[in-house]
């Protein structure tokens, strides 16, 4: 009994010794620093002390995932069982080279003589990796009805040009994995959600250093949207849902179609949270989309405190009803008061019809220093506007009535024009709202009359553009956000068309300078300068700038911060000669910040020869 009883517990304990020998693992990695680097132990008198000299590249892999450093921690590991560890780590080794496409490594163990009173063993690890492999040849076949369909024809060359591994480029397992990923992503995201990947081969060849690679795409069935199927609706009706959403009966999948309309309906404010899926148990020919709401309240109240160097600590108290009683609008009421504006207005905004457009309605009452003035001002709005992915079109009759200016009278007095007017914004950006290429251009034309004892016809226009292009591109041509950076360009231009003499109010003219136009100066500091010292708004703006814009690296790692420098320019005057540019010149960085990208600046002023900091936050275009 008691032999049956020992032999029990000699079993239990042999079991265990695994999970002992787990426990006493280190649980982080070696940090590995040097060319020719130690990767210290963790206990302090370890099995072994290990030295890997080898590239930077390879190095590093080892001192993570080598499996011969699981057993540093075990002081009583033998000298034989050590060897046989060696043994087992060449392997080891050679697998884990053989991923960054070094099939053909050189690879050495040596141990070396303890230090004197020392149990630790000294090893060494010396990697040559040799010839890398480099991708001779890469195939893409596609099976189902993808290989036969003209409408896919498109689709499938963007797969086969767009993948991650062409020839020429070198060959390792993270990459292949990711160019997999890419193609069965591209597949998928557009006609065939369940397409799947079938076959895979890298046939790599050690002795030529090549690797030829095939992929084989199974599309399974296109599929074609059918009717939005519903869930979460209580407040809004069914046809506030489709006109948001904006998918198309028939239409073929698309996967950005689907995110794109899921984002307006999140967007709209309507609803707290939206979510859109495809349901592919389904007909292909007509598959339900899965809208799923949850409605937002009724009413809100949002109180909101900020601050930036244009108009200093900000508070504003806005209201917002979605369903104003009797005729079903949303109404937007918004109190703003900060050191350079106050102001009071309220919006009401239809729901959009079939094409999108909605009927718009506004009233502001607005006090703001306007150059070397404190200006009062007045408007109503009323008109009809259009919002899309990538461009936004409005048209409206205004009503201004403003404090004003001019050179030909120190003295404010007050002007009112009533005005016709068209908008339209373009967008081109890569990504919003962090773009890194792309271009956008907007527009405002108008044209009216003053009003009052005199009525005077004028025309107003307004342009603006801003577009980044990057300096160069990422390993291996893949497009990334690269060292070189990206140069930003910023351009605005504005002019009233009128006869000399007429007074029109000054929210119609323009002034310059603060955070987002010729920093270095305070925020709409120029304009027309009158004879008395004092500046006014002026009827012709121009301004550009340029900013060469640098991702900060850290640890060979981009961060989400990026430093710039800049150069300003801009001017305001009453006729078109007159302008004469005041230039802004400074350094500055860029934070990727959750409600956008953080500005701050530190611009100097040539004008007026001083350094002025500047904050901003959000993108918007």
């Amino acid at each position: 009994m008691k032999r049956a009883l020992a032999a029990m517990l000699a079993a239990v304990m042999l079991a265990g010794a695994p999970a002992l020998l787990r426990a006493q693992e280190p649980t982080s990695s070696p940090p590995v620093a040097a060319p020719t680097a130690d990767v210290p132990p963790s206990p302090a008198q370890a099995a072994f002390d290990l030295t890997i000299e080898a590239p930077d590249e390879i190095r590093e892999l080892l001192g993570r995932h080598l499996e011969l450093l699981r057993y540093r921690a075990l002081t009583d590991l033998s000298d034989s069982e050590l060897t046989r560890l060696l043994a087992e780590a060449e392997q080891n080794a050679r697998e884990l080279v053989a991923t960054l496409g070094y099939f053909s490594p050189e690879l050495q163990f040596e141990q070396q003589a303890s230090a004197s009173g020392s149990v630790t063993r000294l090893l060494k690890l010396r990697v040559v990796p040799g010839e890398p492999t480099v991708v001779a040849e890469v195939k893409v076949a596609f099976g189902g009805p993808i290989s036969t369909d003209p409408a896919a024809s498109r689709q499938r060359q963007q797969i086969e040009v767009n993948g991650l591994l062409r020839p020429g480029m070198r060959f390792t397992q993270a990459r292949w994995t990711a160019a997999k990923q890419q193609a069965l992503r591209q597949l998928t995201s557009q006609r065939y959600p369940t397409g799947q990947l079938s076959a895979t081969l890298a046939d790599i060849d050690p002795a030529t250093h090549s690797a030829r690679l095939n992929i084989t795409l199974d599309s399974g069935p296109a599929y074609q949207l059918g009717g939005l199927v519903i869930s979460g609706l209580e407040r809004y009706d069914v046809e506030l849902v489709t006109r948001l959403a904006r998918l198309a009966r028939g239409a073929s999948y698309d996967q950005a179609q689907l995110v794109a309309a899921q984002q307006r309906l999140a967007d709209s404010g309507f609803f707290d949270s939206a979510y859109i899926s495809l349901d592919t148990a389904g007909d292909p020919t007509a598959t339900p989309v899965l809208v799923q709401l949850r409605e937002a309240r009724l009413q809100k109240l949002v109180l909101g405190i900020g601050a930036s160097t244009d108009g200093g600590a900000r508070l504003s108290v806005e209201h917002t009803h979605h369903k104003v009683p009797g005729i079903g609008w949303r109404a937007v009421s918004k109190l703003t008061l900060d050191r350079e504006t106050r102001s009071i207005g309220t919006e009401l905004t239809a729901p959009p019809d079939a094409d999108n457009w909605r009927w718009v309605t506004a009233a502001q009452l607005q006090s703001q220093h306007l150059g070397s003035f404190d200006v009062n001002s007045q408007s109503l709005r009323g008109g009809r506007s259009q919002s899309g992915d990538r461009i936004d079109r409005s048209y409206y009759l205004q009503f201004d009535r403003a404090d004003t200016a001019t050179s030909l009278a120190t003295a404010p007095a007050t002007a009112a024009a009533l005005s016709a007017n068209y908008a339209f914004t373009l967008r081109n950006f890569d990504s919003l709202p962090f773009p890194n290429s792309g271009w956008g251009w907007g527009a405002e034309v108008g044209g009216g009359t003053t009003l009052g004892s005199q009525r005077d016809p004028y025309g107003r226009v307004l342009t603006r553009a801003r577009g980044y292009w990057p300096l160069g591109r990422g390993a291996d041509d893949a497009a990334t956000v690269l060292r070189a950076g990206r140069l930003a360009l910023r351009a605005e231009a504005g002019a009233v068309l009128a006869k000399e003499g007429i007074i029109l109010p000054s929210t119609q003219l323009f002034l310059t300078g603060g955070d987002s136009s010729v920093r270095g100066y305070g925020y709409r500091d120029l304009g027309v300068t009158l004879p008395d010292g004092q500046t006014t708004a002026g009827r012709y703006l121009a301004v550009g700038s340029l900013e060469w814009q640098r991702p900060i690296v850290r640890n060979e790692r981009v961060t989400d911060w990026e430093s710039t420098v800049f150069i300003d320019a801009g001017a305001v005057a009453d006729k078109p000669a007159e302008l004469r540019a005041k230039v802004g010149v400074g350094v500055g960085s860029r934070w990727k910040s959750p409600v956008g990208p953080l500005q701050i600046d530190l611009a100097y002023g040539v004008a007026v020869k001083r350094f002025r900091l500047h904050l901003n936050v959000g993108f918007s275009f």
